[in-house]
């Protein structure tokens, strides 16, 4: 590309489009649709200068016209209560349902290893040793010592905002850290089964394992699935780095990425629902068979959301991302 013709050719256009963006009155009809046919041929132009002949000088100008011309064309968005409940209605749980093929089998195979780590320590006494000494041990699987303690330790506002502030910060980073290619989530994840398989175990040997379930279910099993959703897009989100599929890696990382952090946002709010049961319903008086069962009804309840909405906004187009006119605009490919 012979740099000089093409900015002979086309400099009174980008001259036009700028004098169009200066403005201070409101444009005419005419000179509105103008402005969006100049905006057209000149993101034409930048896509054509990237692919041939970059120049650092011309392309910023070219960008710098772009970007504003888009802003004038499409207008600024403020967000509204619309935007709130499509993102509840629609996008989070979309983006959930849309990746239950990794989330579930992580969810399978994440509670597999908890419960062999529980048996492994169960069966195997000097295990237990090397975790604790049998003191120790007698006061965290006693009954009234620390495993059922733990709930009822501080306030029951205090914890439940602990215990989302934890919750929440190990969800984030299994989203965050999926981009590594997802081996930070796979460590995430060993720690958190670790920590359960260890429960497990121990109370297993003490005979007390129905305490300990009574003690997990009411919160965990909510908990637990958005530990697994997190982990399982988190995944999703590094195998995008090895296999984009059809879209370019900058395109797909970009698509899964804001798919992510909806969902970051979302699982935010099932987390304070697990927090609240943790801190409100786990120490509670309640009967064993009710507190579990408050534990399954939400846990029942977040997954027929899913599948519901999720599956629903699927079928319709939608894939968790943002709408379409809050994307970066995609430049057409030069031939």
């Amino acid at each position: 590309m012979d740099l000089d013709v093409f900015i002979t050719a086309h400099g009174a256009e980008w001259d036009r489009l700028e004098t169009l963006l200066h403005r201070k009155r409101r444009l005419t009809g005419a000179e509105a649709d103008e402005l969006v046919a100049l905006y057209q041929r000149t993101t034409t132009h930048l896509s054509l200068l990237l692919s041939s002949a970059p120049d650092p000088a011309l392309t910023g100008r070219l960008t710098s016209l772009v970007a504003r011309a888009r802003s004038t064309v499409t207008g600024a968005r403020k967000a509204s209560w619309r935007d709130t409940a499509r993102f509840f209605t629609t996008a989070f749980p979309a983006a959930v349902y849309r990746l239950r093929h990794w989330w579930i089998p992580t969810a399978i195979l994440s509670l597999a290893v908890a419960a062999l780590i529980g048996w492994w320590i169960a069966a195997h006494p000097e295990v237990q040793a090397a975790i604790g000494a049998p003191a120790e041990l007698r006061a965290m699987t006693r009954p009234g010592g620390e495993y059922e303690t733990y709930y009822s330790s501080h306030p029951a506002a205090s914890f439940a905002a602990q215990v989302w502030t934890n919750n929440a910060q190990a969800v984030a980073l299994c989203l965050v850290l999926g981009a590594f290619v997802g081996l930070p989530v796979l460590w995430i994840l060993l720690q958190n089964m670790l920590n359960l398989g260890v429960g497990i175990g121990l109370m297993s040997s003490a005979g007390r394992l129905d305490t300990f379930l009574g003690l997990i279910l009411p919160h965990g099993l909510l908990e637990l699935t958005a530990v697994f959703v997190a982990a399982g897009i988190g995944l999703r989100l590094g195998w995008t780095l090895i296999d984009p599929g059809p879209r370019t890696r900058r395109t797909a990382l970009a698509e899964e990425g804001r798919a992510a952090l909806g969902v970051a946002i979302g699982l935010a709010v099932v987390l304070f629902v697990s927090g609240a049961l943790e801190a409100f319903v786990t120490p509670s008086g309640l009967p064993t068979w009710a507190r579990i069962g408050i534990g399954i009804a939400a846990e029942l309840a977040f997954l027929l959301y899913v599948h519901v909405l999720g599956g629903r906004a699927v079928r319709a187009g939608a894939t968790g991302d943002v709408e379409t006119t809050d994307r970066d605009a995609t430049l057409p490919t030069a031939a």
